[in-house]
């Protein structure tokens, strides 16, 4: 049996800030000492790394196609460096992208990188309701197409036929790997890969109704350089690596408590963030909205938010969440992209005043506006905690002064997600 590795033996590259704390949630969950860092770490944080797997964040899923290229071929260079022996890139459960990509570009030009000529895209994640049936999205019993992420502000999702989506996106050959196939076991998925390859398929859309039809995928593509899906695919990595003595004894421990103040702050427009801001206000509880028309109009919306959240003696809620049709009558005054940089860029100024003032405990809904808020905050690097909601852990920065964080997909968590995360947050594992 082989010795346990010092080095990292899984790179994650993520599309996003939320869906690289997801991911690295479920590797802590399977037993790797993971580290999520914020884009490339700098040589001197690399130095200090310690880790099974290495999870990057980068804010990529929008972005032009070519810049997602890019940034995610400069973050496979460094992972390869340390001496990661496979490779994943992490995208949302929902596969939202653009019209123009990024899922399937930046697929091909991994796989080329590593010169490999086949890969899984499986962004099942069935504890949160996601689930694929012969190569169609589902989320809880809907349609990809018709449970509101058609009505995303910059990703919207019409089509609920992956591999049609993901051909769209590549020059490579898409395939289905099938749920029935899957059904009768590791061997069989194999044998079904190969006849693939033959078939000069370089991806194929795996189906998943289970965490065990993810186990099975993982378990059957261990000798794969790269794959790709939702952070339910990482299920069955950690066994892999487990299985032939790579892995160290892990045992997750709780985050200590952060002293200070906190905040909630909510940009996702999801149908999710709507309900939990909804549950926050009919609890009586004090929050206020960030219009975007005045942020545009040049109103002083950060002054007065972080005036709010200062003066008020209970925790507050800032938000820009909106339903879907007011959201609209919005992006057609503003357009979709400038309305939502304003949103991200006021809730990363009144995150950055916010934390001068004391806070250091924040709850943050939107994978853009996480982004915007850990960037403003300065935080590079961040140490997994237990689970809040599915998808969602604690997490710890490691700045001179450390920050309480929980960084939440617009889609994920229940209705009192807001009230759990900051109750965990306060008190560790509590």
């Amino acid at each position: 049996m082989n010795l346990p590795s010092a080095r990292p033996l899984l790179g994650c590259i993520a599309d996003d800030f939320t869906g690289a704390t997801d991911l690295a949630n479920m590797l802590v969950r399977g037993g790797m000492r993971t580290v999520q860092s914020i884009g490339i770490p700098s040589d001197e944080v690399a130095a200090t790394l310690d880790a099974d797997a290495i999870v990057i964040a980068l804010k990529s899923r929008t972005v032009p196609a070519a810049q997602a290229v890019a940034d995610s071929l400069a973050a496979l260079e460094w992972l390869r460096a340390q001496g990661c022996e496979q490779i994943f890139f992490k995208y949302c459960s929902t596969f939202d992208s653009t019209a123009a990509g990024n899922i399937g570009q930046v697929s091909e030009a991994l796989l080329k990188a590593l010169d490999s000529d086949f890969t899984l895209a499986c962004p099942a994640f069935p504890e949160n309701g996601r689930t694929i049936f012969r190569g169609h999205l589902f989320v809880q019993d809907q349609l990809l197409n018709e449970s509101g992420m058609q009505h995303h502000p910059l990703t919207a999702m019409t089509d609920a036929n992956l591999v049609r989506v993901l051909q769209s996106q590549t020059t490579q050959k898409v395939g289905l790997l099938r749920y029935d196939t899957i059904a009768q076991g590791v061997s069989h998925v194999r044998e079904r890969i190969a006849e693939l390859r033959a078939q000069g398929i370089g991806m194929a859309i795996a189906d998943a109704l289970s965490d065990q039809d993810l186990h099975t995928l993982g378990s059957a593509c261990s000798d794969l350089p790269l794959l790709t899906g939702g952070s339910g695919l990482a299920l069955g990595l950690p066994d892999n690596f487990r299985r032939a003595g790579k892995l160290r004894d892990f045992d997750p421990a709780s985050l200590p408590t952060v002293p200070g103040g906190e905040v909630v702050l909510a940009g996702s427009a999801s149908i999710a963030t709507n309900g939990q801001v909804a549950a926050w206000i009919e609890a009586g509880r004090p929050a206020l909205r960030i219009d975007p028309l005045a942020l545009a109009a040049g109103e002083s919306v950060v002054a007065d938010a972080v005036a709010f959240a200062l003066s008020n003696p209970h925790t507050v809620l800032i938000y820009a969440t909106s339903p879907a049709d007011e959201l609209k009558a919005v992006q057609q005054q503003l357009g979709a992209e400038r309305a939502g940089e304003l949103v991200e860029n006021a809730l990363g100024e009144i995150a950055q005043a916010l934390r001068q003032a004391g806070v250091r405990r924040f709850v943050v809904a939107g994978g853009e506006t996480s982004g915007a808020v850990v960037t403003a905050l300065g935080v590079r690097l961040l140490q997994i905690g237990t689970q809040i909601d599915p998808g969602v852990p604690a997490t710890l920065s490691n700045t001179a002064e450390p920050l309480a964080l929980a960084l939440k997909s617009g889609n994920f968590g229940g209705r009192d997600f807001f009230d759990k995360a900051l109750k965990q947050l306060a008190g560790g594992a509590q």
